[in-house]
């Protein structure tokens, strides 16, 4: 990350336009991160250990959960610092390498999706075959290459935008290190690199939407074509909670990147606040509600909580007796 710039820090202004309400942002993110936590690591824990849950769909699943607790642990834990500190700063090593991880991760868990969308489609319409098509070995080696291809189309990018010139302008209108204010920061020409990041950003999501579209088109094929009522709606219930998740996460993420960056200098005040509020939908919410989405509408996931609990109110039981 070699570099000729002036800044050795950056001013990250956050939510301090609204100070009175800044007790009450501490504390929500707060019970969200906690939230996040406790709610991944229960679900990888019960994938983990419940036999039933040993399927393809619940390994990726698993995969899923440890992306949304690196993803939600970049940036909230700088928020809940920053928040009770007049002034919120982050080291310019420090703000490339919350860059690198946040679109490293991102990049990941589109990618990601995509698969888990192939993985349904297999399901749904070749259910015959889907064990032997969808075996361990391919379960980890489509897991380990959307680690590997996120970390490579993000890598180029970020080390580029480390390498511009930043001449004294530091403040970053936003809550953590993004790629769009900091090339509205440069004074190095912003043009190449920011078309370098549309192209890195479109190739990764228009590629997952496009395979996760092609996998649904054909699984609402299949549907159509099965004769009776029940079994349709058990085969859409098997991707429910999918679609639900990539239409929240890929609707966002077309709205952040896919279109041009640095050229929001001309933004008003009004557009760089939507921006905020949904980048903060998919970089703190998202990670929050997946594991409900795909626990409440999971019958393994609910029959293995109500086993458990089940249990312990039993154990208690007999300890008051």
């Amino acid at each position: 990350m070699a570099n000729q710039t002036n800044v050795k820090e950056f001013i990250i202004l956050g939510f301090s336009s609204i100070p009175e309400y800044q007790k009450f942002l501490y504390v929500f993110f707060l019970i969200i991160y906690i939230t996040t936590l406790t709610v991944n690591i229960s679900l990888i824990i019960i994938i983990r250990y419940g036999k039933q849950l040993h399927k393809p769909m619940y390994f990726l699943l698993g995969n899923l959960s440890i992306l949304e607790l690196c993803y939600i642990s970049v940036t909230v834990p700088k928020i809940i610092i920053d928040i009770p500190r007049k002034r919120k700063s982050i080291s310019f090593s420090g703000c490339m390498t919350q860059l690198f991880f946040f679109t490293f991760l991102g990049a990941t868990e589109t990618i990601l999706l995509a698969v888990m969308s192939i993985d349904r489609f297999l399901a749904v319409c070749y259910p015959l075959r889907y064990t032997s098509i969808m075996s361990h070995k391919v379960c980890l080696m489509l897991a380990a290459l959307s680690w590997i291809f996120g970390f490579l189309t993000t890598s180029f990018p970020i080390i580029k935008i480390s390498q511009l010139h930043f001449c004294s302008a530091n403040v970053i209108n936003h809550f953590f290190c993004e790629s769009a204010p900091l090339l509205k920061l440069s004074c190095s020409d912003p043009y190449f690199m920011e078309l370098n990041v549309i192209i890195c950003a479109s190739s990764v999501i228009l590629t997952s939407v496009l395979l996760t579209m092609m996998s649904y088109g054909y699984i609402l094929q299949t549907i159509l074509r099965i004769p009776s009522a029940k079994g349709k709606q058990k085969a859409a219930s098997t991707c429910a909670s999918h679609l639900i998740v990539v239409t929240t996460f890929y609707s966002t993420m077309f709205a952040m990147y896919i279109k041009p960056t640095a050229s929001q200098g001309s933004l008003n005040k009004q557009s760089v606040t939507m921006n905020k509020w949904i980048s903060l939908l998919y970089t703190e919410v998202t990670p929050l509600l997946n594991p409900f989405v795909y626990s409440l509408r999971n019958e393994d996931v609910r029959l293995i909580l109500k086993k458990y609990f089940n249990s312990n109110f039993a154990c208690s039981q007999r300890m008051k007796v």
